[in-house]
């Protein structure tokens, strides 16, 4: 894809330490170094440490499971904070307990290829699939491979075959609909499921690449789908998709319908409310479908991010979703090497450390995260404190 700043987007993000931006033809160099604080690093591994120990005496000893045994992604979220664990050498082996949650993922593997329970088949699947990409013992190569396959299918092609003439084309839902029941695909559920193929295909990249020969997703569509739920009239082809400058460049759950609400705006108009988390699910759906940082989509939700950037609550939704947030945010600017945001005053966000000190100091004594508000089962201490094991992970693998 074509890579192009404009005068403004090259403000949005920093590069990397001594790369050049360029601003109507004249050059100038920036030096945002990421913070390479040891100590900090330290404390990292000492939180991530508490937090697995904190899951380990979680686990469903019966089951090998986390939480729902009904809900094998939960289980999967958790696998792939013990096998992110940033002082893991490749291969090396993980505790008995994590053994027996990768034997509870196995036992739910269905004849389709699939990974779940009796519902959401994609959403923990794809997570299920994470885990098992992030330790990739022979034995699962197999199952690997078809729960790919799996993912695959759940891409939306309704109406006209391979033309995007619905909105919900080329996005991802919990599941394959079921026979007359309403199209659905959504931001999250999305990005889940691009990262499991993007993890299961940087490891597994030969037999893979043999196992896809026939099988790939509708890149055109799923880019046109996640176009489809930014507020950007420029590339939103959707009547709702609003200019207004509180929600401009952010994203929504899925085309038409943001779990924030609405705006009613002058002369009449109603605006979908951009939010946080999704907005950050939107910004890593476009890194792993190829969209670089200096894309205008990318820049302007970048640039809508730093100007609602906060970690007191998920911006737009309160403390709903807060966890989660944290998550998708380490995640997406992470991917993208994004190492600043900048703030509505042109001031710069040192966001990975911001993060880090906010968790490291909201961390409880027994070494979880727990979230006030229940939604999105975010009042689970073992959901939640797996999203924020990886959300660390992510940072300390970037400093």
């Amino acid at each position: 894809m074509q890579r192009f700043f404009s005068r403004r987007a090259a403000f949005k993000i920093a590069p990397l330490l001594g790369a050049t931006m360029i601003f109507g033809g004249h050059s100038a160099h920036a030096t945002v170094a990421p913070d390479r604080d040891a100590s900090l690093k330290q404390e990292l591994e000492l939180s991530i440490n508490r937090a697995l120990a904190f899951l380990k005496d979680k686990q469903d000893k019966g089951t090998g499971s986390w939480s729902l045994a009904s809900e094998p992604g939960i289980t999967g979220l958790v696998l792939s904070s013990f096998a992110g664990h940033p002082t893991r050498k490749k291969g090396a082996d993980l505790p008995v307990e994590a053994d027996h949650g990768y034997h509870f993922l196995l036992e739910n593997v269905k004849p389709d290829g699939g990974i779940y329970g009796t519902e959401r088949a994609n959403y923990n699947t794809a997570i299920a699939l994470t885990a098992l990409a992030m330790n990739p013992k022979p034995e699962y190569t197999q199952t690997i491979i078809n729960a790919r396959k799996f993912v695959y299918t759940q891409q939306n092609d309704f109406d006209a075959k391979g033309v995007a003439d619905n909105a919900f084309d080329g996005g991802i839902g919990y599941g394959t609909p079921k026979e007359n029941t309403p199209a659905h695909a959504d931001m999250s559920n999305t990005h889940f499921a691009l990262e499991a193929l993007d993890y299961s295909k940087k490891i597994f990249a030969k037999k893979a690449a043999k196992a896809d020969k026939k099988t790939d997703l509708d890149w055109p569509a799923v880019l046109k789908f996640v176009d489809r739920c930014q507020n950007r009239p420029a590339s939103n082809d959707q009547p709702w998709a609003s200019d207004d400058a509180k929600n401009f460049g952010g994203f929504v759950y899925e085309p038409g319908i943001s779990k924030a609400g609405e705006d009613k705006l002058p002369g009449g108009r109603v605006a979908l409310r951009s939010y946080g988390s999704i907005t950050c699910a939107g910004i890593l759906n476009y890194f792993y479908a190829g969209v670089k940082p200096s894309d205008p989509r990318v820049q302007d939700a970048l640039k809508w991010l730093g100007e609602n950037y906060t970690l007191a609550e998920n911006p737009g939704m309160g403390q709903e979703g807060r966890f989660y947030y944290y998550l998708t945010m380490a995640k997406a600017l992470s991917v993208g090497k994004i190492n600043v945001l900048t703030a509505k005053d042109g001031t710069a966000i040192d966001w990975r450390s911001e993060l880090s000190r906010r968790l490291l100091n909201d961390q409880r004594p027994d070494g979880s995260w727990q979230n006030d508000a229940g939604r999105w089962m975010e009042s689970d201490p073992v959901l939640v404190t797996a999203y924020t094991v990886i959300a660390l992970e992510h940072i300390y693998r970037a400093l």
